[in-house]
């Protein structure tokens, strides 16, 4: 079967165009650096002299950018071909140093050997040789920089990916142990799912059935599923086509599955040689620019109201007896709890009086609201009505388990009422504002709350996001909230 548009999307995906992005960038600062080291001056006028000296005559303008372009061109293609640009999973951080190193040096070699054979003696060579020497440190440092950070965040459960392998047996079994035990690889086992009769024993630890695969799925926030085992022909074409409805990666283990698998790309998975026929689309390049934006903003808007949170956190303290910052447990991406930071505006024992509050809830659904709720305090009911309360989640921003703009965090007693559908809005990271909070903040339907986390999920952009936050500004100052 060929490969599917979805597969090929998936494999040149944005993060290989940021990659290829930065490679320029950096090869365009090491020549400029190495130019500023041959002269010996300062930046400016090291560059004047550079292009009004030594390059003004003759040919040497010409040729030593077509070199600087050919060398870029050499590196780029270089490096795709010996895969720099897949997946950091796929291969280890020792591998990836050396292949980095092996792609310098050999589009060094064409640039040196190019400047030989075309006798460009008035080409400043002490440039091109430390250009090349910074290229390769840069790149490597930079490649090594990014790996210790994705590393940490994997530690911290940020970032991963969650893994469910069909079958029970030893290849199973011996998939799920490397799938642990490989720090680069970013994958967090979530459960077995029964495919045949002779499996081991792994009570416990298998979740479901091929039945109840994808009611699984949606449970546990699978990323990716891996077939050890092989399966009809016509019960994997079915799997597969759901596979692609929810995004779901799709791996298998080669020799099953004949046919299935031709024309696939082959990868590497730890020491296990897998066959991906799905790969899901993400929009790599998309979510980068929403973290960067989320973290200019955020620390922007920390430190303009700095003097607005200090009066509030005053405010707060002298009101009434308890803390000042409420830490409610939260339900973040895919299932992560986290403590989503308030001021408090309730009395201190609040969550011990719900219970009884719980027949004159105003909402349908799992939301709940009461007008006139006994347990907030004079300052909370005016913080919450300008929402100045959520002010110390731009630092939940800053930390990465929320988001400027996405679904609002859940409660845990909330999530464990919702049905597989309302899942998906977990799959994607929470924010302080979003849809609902400038559409329909005062509607009681929990339906219509879902199916605007919904809407936003379907169609996110930055541009979606920079609305949403224009329109919040307008709700906060109207004093809508409750």
């Amino acid at each position: 079967m060929a490969s599917s548009p979805e597969a090929d999307r998936g494999i040149a995906d944005g993060k290989i165009r940021l990659w290829i992005v930065l490679d320029v960038l950096t090869i365009l600062a090491s020549a400029f650096f190495a130019t500023i080291v041959e002269f010996r001056v300062a930046p400016l006028s090291g560059a004047r002299e550079f292009w009004r000296g030594t390059l003004i005559h003759g040919r040497s303008t010409g040729i030593l950018l077509a070199l600087l372009f050919g060398f870029t061109v050499s590196l780029i293609f270089t490096s795709r071909g010996l895969k720099l640009y897949a997946p950091h999973k796929l291969a280890s951080m020792l591998n990836e140093q050396r292949l980095s190193l092996q792609a310098c040096l050999t589009s060094g070699l064409l640039l040196t050997g190019t400047l030989y054979l075309i006798h460009a003696d008035d080409i400043p060579r002490g440039i091109v040789l430390l250009s090349i020497a910074m290229v390769t440190v840069v790149l490597g440092l930079r490649r090594l920089l990014y790996r210790f950070l994705l590393y940490r965040r994997y530690a911290q459960g940020v970032g991963t990916r969650n893994v469910l392998i069909v079958g029970t047996g030893p290849e199973a079994l011996a998939l799920r142990h490397s799938l642990d035990s490989i720090r680069h690889l970013g994958y967090t086992f979530k459960g077995f799912v029964a495919a045949e009769e002779d499996g081991c024993d792994l009570s416990g630890e298998v979740v479901g059935s091929l039945e109840t695969l994808f009611q699984h799925v949606r449970k546990l926030f699978v990323d990716e599923i891996f077939f050890s085992v092989s399966c009809e022909h016509s019960t994997m074409q079915e799997i597969l086509a759901q596979a692609r409805v929810m995004g779901v990666d799709l791996r298998l283990v080669p020799n099953v599955y004949d046919g299935l698998a031709w024309n696939n790309p082959v990868e590497y998975v730890g020491q296990f040689l897998t066959v991906p026929l799905h790969c899901g689309r993400v929009p790599e390049i998309g979510l980068f620019f929403k973290r960067i934006f989320d973290l200019l903003f955020s620390s922007f808007v920390l430190v303009v109201v700095s003097p607005i949170m200090l009066a509030v956190a005053m405010a707060v303290k002298f009101d009434s007896p308890g803390p000042v910052f409420y830490p409610a447990e939260r339900i973040g991406k895919k299932g992560r709890v986290f403590h989503c930071y308030k001021f408090r505006t309730m009395v201190r024992d609040a969550d011990h009086r719900l219970a009884a509050l719980q027949s004159q809830n105003e909402r349908d659904g799992v939301l709940f609201k009461v007008t006139n709720d006994p347990r907030i305090t004079r300052v909370g009911r005016f913080l919450r009505k300008y929402s100045l309360d959520e002010l110390p989640q731009f630092y939940n921003v800053l930390l990465g388990d929320m988001s400027v703009v996405g679904p609002r965090p859940p409660l845990a007693g909330e999530v464990k009422k919702y049905e597989l559908s309302h899942l998906r809005r977990l799959r994607v990271t929470p924010g302080i504002t979003g849809l609902w909070q400038v559409q329909s903040r005062q509607d009681p339907s929990f339906s219509s709350y879902i199916s605007l986390d919904a809407s936003y999920i379907d169609h996110w952009s930055i541009w979606l996001d920079f609305k949403i936050i224009l329109r919040t500004v307008g709700v906060i100052f109207a004093g809508t909230g409750s």
